[in-house]
């Protein structure tokens, strides 16, 4: 599964930069949308075989109607809100900015998250067990915010990097810089066999839960300490390498195959099976929340020097890996057994 998403996503960057950087923005935002397009089709298609996976069980008629009723109210509330702030906004009486709202979503998750935690802890009638394995999830939370916040720069100031910085020649023709966006997915389809086997490999001495995390969040720091190192001798003058990104997106690749899948897995795992979807909805607003955080972060690059922007990511995400390292053993043993 996830070697296959990511097939995917190495094609995206080569046709969508192509076609936006080469020709038209355009048409590279219209190819995206015709690949959307053709995923929803391809799902609408293939519904017929799964059945009844993902369907509420254990309902009556009358109670599913109601949670999707509640549902579609939701939904109803939130894009009521959006349009009034939208109002607002038009009529004068609300400023909006990008870095406003994407602070002001950062604020709101975390509050949720913490909301959300509180609840089920208070009233979620967990048994010990499950209340040892919950608090586990709290701390993968923050440290997969953590790894995505420094992952997701590659959308930003690590591709503001290859655009300026990065000789990108090739036999006379300058490659487009979203290329090098493929590079990661590349890595993937390469690896992801080669680490499934060797956690099969393993076996008994295959490394819990915090520590692929802790080396998850180490390998992200690595990469970045590279890239401040490479963007050095850019800020001396002239473009560098790409290979100083090939490299960063390497080490970055192994610290994603080691949180990124991991986490998939373990949430399942940790959390109560009457949880499992809403646990799987948090898990997600990590991403959501590293994102916000890369975005902040990468707004950056115009008042910092590059050595000093991603020396300092690399170092809270190589210092975060070591924290969570030293506590692998208590976050262990809370996870009652799951690996």
């Amino acid at each position: 599964y996830y070697m296959g998403i990511n097939i995917g996503a190495f094609g995206g960057p080569i046709i969508c930069g192509y076609l936006g950087e080469g020709i038209d923005w355009h048409l590279g935002f219209g190819a995206a949308g015709v690949g959307m397009l053709l995923g929803v089709v391809q799902y609408v298609w293939g519904w017929r075989h799964l059945g009844d996976a993902g369907r509420l069980r254990g309902r009556e008629a009358a109670g599913r109607a109601q949670a999707l009723r509640a549902l579609w109210a939701g939904t109803a509330v939130l894009a009521g809100l959006a349009l009034l702030l939208l109002a607002l906004q038009a009529a004068g009486l609300l400023a909006l900015s990008i870095v406003g709202i994407a602070r002001a979503a950062g604020v709101i998750i975390t509050v949720l998250v913490i909301l959300y935690f509180a609840y089920v802890f208070l009233l979620g009638g967990l048994d010990q067990e499950e209340r040892r394995r919950v608090a586990v999830i709290p701390v993968l939370f923050v440290a997969a915010a953590v790894f995505w916040s420094g992952f997701e720069q590659a959308g930003s100031s690590m591709n503001l990097f290859a655009e300026r910085l990065t000789d990108r020649n090739v036999l006379g023709w300058e490659t487009p810089a979203s290329w090098l966006q493929s590079v990661n997915p590349l890595f993937i389809v390469l690896l992801a066999p080669l680490f499934g086997s060797l956690w099969l490999a393993l076996g008994a001495r295959n490394p819990s839960i915090p520590v692929k995390f802790a080396l998850g969040l180490a390998q992200l720091g690595v990469g970045f300490l590279v890239l401040a190192w490479g963007s050095t001798y850019a800020a001396a003058g002239g473009g560098v390498s790409p290979m100083w990104l090939v490299v960063t997106y390497f080490f970055h690749t192994t610290g994603e195959l080691c949180l990124s899948p991991v986490g998939l897995s373990s949430i399942t795992k940790l959390s109560p099976k009457r949880l499992v979807g809403q646990m799987m909805g948090i898990w997600f607003m990590a991403s959501a929340l590293g994102s916000l955080l890369a975005g902040l972060v990468a707004g950056l690059i115009e008042s910092l020097p590059l050595p000093q922007l991603f020396g300092t990511v690399g170092l809270i995400a190589v210092g975060a890996g070591l924290l969570l390292g030293v506590l692998s053993g208590p976050v262990r043993r809370l996870a009652a057994g799951v690996n």
